[in-house]
């Protein structure tokens, strides 16, 4: 039975997705190099991190950049390329998975940031990598609704705290194989910036409309991938394994339901090569149609949906039937429609 985990908007569009893009790069090179000694004591081969999961590099904020002041900075261009007035904004929400303090919520940041009036209700949303996406679902839900005019959804992440602890862990004398390959999600990560405006459909003819998606959740497998800003363990392969049966069954219901023979455009979580080829396979979409960030941004949590969106806006048509297929650890998936 479907019930509520497939979802339908009338009238919700997408009026603008834009980035903010770190300024510096870090090469997996320079990760091969800082762990040089631990691969020597372990026999482990340098470089997987390129030429497995397919990473040349990531990007890291300045220690002096928060997550929030990331998401500020996405979602003040997602506001100007939209046109829209900041004070018809009714609803914020902040997806990232990245943040430095419990409470408050990192909305609040943002909302001050960005100027926000004080009807315009925020707070945090969050779902691991896929919380950008269920950003969307709620704001949809929303201005159907006619509660709200408009929506911003944020997200900013930054891996840099986590992934410099883990590799000074990693490089202590009693690190073993075992150890090196539960930690090696962690540096497939990247920092950046997304946001994204929504609106009515009927009053944003230039807009992009969201058509709606399918959600499924295997939450069996909830202890398969758990971090915080400390650290994060993961079993690859299992990871990866129930990932493809819940995406697998996701999309199917999303074919049945939204006609998705044949979309123009196929927009991925991006995770790595290995992820991507799977998917593909899996899921029998063809290749060519997928646009990857990956390679020179790796994962970029929650954000990699969009960001990847709105590097490939250019290349979108008028009337381009793009899905945007998201999972999270935990696991929880979602596919959805934007008709370009």
């Amino acid at each position: 039975m479907s019930g509520n985990a497939v979802f339908r908007f009338r009238d919700t569009a997408v009026l603008s997705v834009s980035v903010a893009d770190a300024p510096i790069v870090v090469t997996s090179a320079e990760f091969d190099e800082a762990l040089a000694d631990t691969y020597a004591r372990l026999d482990i081969r340098p470089g997987l991190l390129e030429g497995l999961a397919g990473i040349r590099e990531r990007r890291w904020w300045p220690e002096d950049v928060s997550f929030a002041d990331a998401a500020a900075m996405a979602g003040a261009k997602a506001i100007a390329d939209s046109g829209v007035d900041p004070g018809r904004i009714g609803l914020l929400v902040d997806t990232s998975v990245s943040r430095a303090n419990l409470e408050p919520s990192a909305a609040v940041d943002v909302h001050h940031q960005l100027g926000l009036p004080t009807h315009c209700l925020n707070f945090d949303l969050s779902n691991a990598c896929l919380g950008f996406v269920n950003g969307m679902q709620l704001a949809g839900v929303m201005i159907d609704s006619g509660q709200i005019d408009y929506a911003i959804i944020v997200d900013g992440e930054g891996p840099r705290e986590l992934q410099e602890r883990t590799i000074a862990r990693l490089q202590g004398p009693d690190t073993t194989v075992a150890d090196m390959f539960s930690n090696f999600a962690s540096l497939t990560l990247g920092s950046g910036g997304a946001a994204m405006v929504l609106g009515r459909a009927s009053e944003h003819p230039e807009g992009h409309r969201f058509v709606g998606g399918v959600g499924r959740a295997a939450t069996q497998h909830h202890d398969i991938c758990v971090g915080d800003m400390n650290g994060m363990r993961t079993d690859s392969r299992a990871l990866l394994e129930a990932a493809m049966e819940l995406s697998a069954e996701t999309w199917t219901e999303a074919r049945e339901q939204f006609d998705w023979d044949d979309l123009d455009c196929y927009v991925i979580h991006q995770v790595s090569k290995v992820h991507t080829e799977a998917v593909t396979s899996v899921l029998g979409i063809d290749g060519a149609r997928v646009p990857t960030t990956f390679p020179t941004r790796g994962n970029i949590g929650p954000a990699s949906i969009p960001f990847t969106l709105a590097q490939q806006a250019s290349e979108l048509r008028q009337g381009d039937r793009v899905g945007c297929l998201g999972i999270g650890s935990g696991l929880n998936s979602a596919v959805i429609e934007i008709a370009w």
